[in-house]
């Protein structure tokens, strides 16, 4: 699972660096709150993101922040999320997919002491719908799907503001 990771990580590297179009607006966009809740483990998270604009047309770095909660378990996150918006008009609501890598930070509880931390490298694939309102903030609902040492399955909603 490790060289699986591994991979993953040198190929969205690589992608990113390798990308360019004469569309791109790389540069900070925005930032915003996220939350929801998570399958496996059972959680619920908040956290924020940041806009990163796009590197290449529609195709763009959101990477973010999570905590999730549950009974006994904690889980940080530290995701760094690309993804391709289908449509290039913000007025409509538009399905996107991408992928991202994370660092996560796995904490277990046990009374007044705190026992079994880990931290994994994961992989995971997202999709979702968003929609562009007045002002330039951007709304969205969002899935993410944990390919390797991540969350099994996640839903989130979040808010962008520019």
């Amino acid at each position: 699972m490790k060289t699986i990771t591994a991979i993953l990580c040198a190929l969205t590297i690589g992608t990113f660096l390798s990308v360019t179009d004469a569309k791109s607006d790389v540069g900070y966009r925005g930032w915003g709150p996220r939350g929801g809740v998570t399958s496996g483990p059972d959680q619920v998270h908040f956290g924020m993101h940041m806009d990163f604009g796009n590197f290449a047309d529609r195709f763009r770095f959101q990477p973010n922040v999570e905590l999730g909660m549950s009974d006994n378990l904690t889980l940080f996150a530290v995701n760094g999320d690309f993804a391709y918006r289908f449509s290039s008009r913000w007025d409509q609501w538009s399905p996107y997919l991408g992928g991202g890598i994370g660092l996560n930070v796995w904490g277990q509880d046990r009374g007044l002491r705190r026992d079994d931390s880990d931290t994994d490298l994961g992989a995971s694939l997202l999709g979702g719908i968003e929609k562009g309102l007045q002002g330039g903030d951007r709304f969205f609902i969002e899935t993410k799907l944990g390919l390797v040492d991540s969350p099994d399955l996640k839903f989130a909603v979040g808010w962008t503001f520019y």
